[in-house]
């Protein structure tokens, strides 16, 4: 896995993806990740890093993104596959796919964090904070949000007694609880601990 590569010595390819992933913590589902170029031609207020936004604001600018950049890419790593290559291979994977379904494509990358994915076909430099110092890396952010908040929403319209629309994954309190009460999921990654003791010690899976 590579770490940070350098940029060749000129100025920089003109399409230039800014990529994100969302999802590492949650005990449950997907890690999702996007790509996005951006239009200088359209410019996009107020993109950063999508935690700092309502989910109100994050609704209004993933659909400006969807509208102006030049090409934008949604891709994951399933649950299985999380607990197959663990978190963070799975989260270099799902920001592989994005990158890779772009179109057109990248000429150059940058990716939120101190790693880059490895197997991309154009340079890449990795930028820690760089959803909140980047616009394109910020945009991939959001698109990556809202649509991984979207697939938390419609679990809980299956399981709603989990609360899924409120801790989207996250080991809280309340998640905890509920696994504990009601047990894991077919979605939940076996390979993380909460997870990984109540399928040991209880067996208790649901379909």
């Amino acid at each position: 896995m590579s770490q940070i590569e350098l940029w060749p010595a000129s100025d920089g390819p003109a399409l230039c993806a800014g990529v994100d992933e969302v999802g590492r913590g949650p005990l449950v589902g997907a890690v999702v990740a996007a790509a996005v170029i951006l239009d200088p031609r359209k410019p996009i207020n107020g993109l950063t890093d999508s935690k700092k936004l309502s989910a109100r604001r994050r609704d209004v600018l993933a659909a400006e993104i969807r509208d102006r950049a030049i090409a934008w890419s949604i891709a994951e790593a399933s649950a299985a596959e999380v607990d197959q290559l663990n978190i963070l291979h799975a989260s270099m994977l799902a920001m592989r796919r994005a990158v890779g379904t772009l179109s057109p494509a990248a000429e150059s990358v940058l990716v939120d964090g101190n790693r880059c994915p490895d197997g991309l076909s154009c340079p890449a430099r990795a930028i820690v904070g760089g959803d909140a110092s980047e616009p394109a890396i910020g945009a991939a952010s959001i698109l990556a949000k809202v649509h991984r908040d979207a697939q938390m929403d419609t679990l809980h319209t299956f399981h709603p007694d989990y609360g899924f629309d409120r801790h989207r994954g996250y080991p809280t309190a309340q998640h905890l609880d509920a696994l504990q009460r009601l047990g894991p999921l077919a979605e939940h990654r076996r390979s993380f601990r909460p997870v990984r003791d109540l399928v040991q010690g209880q067996r208790n899976v649901k379909p």
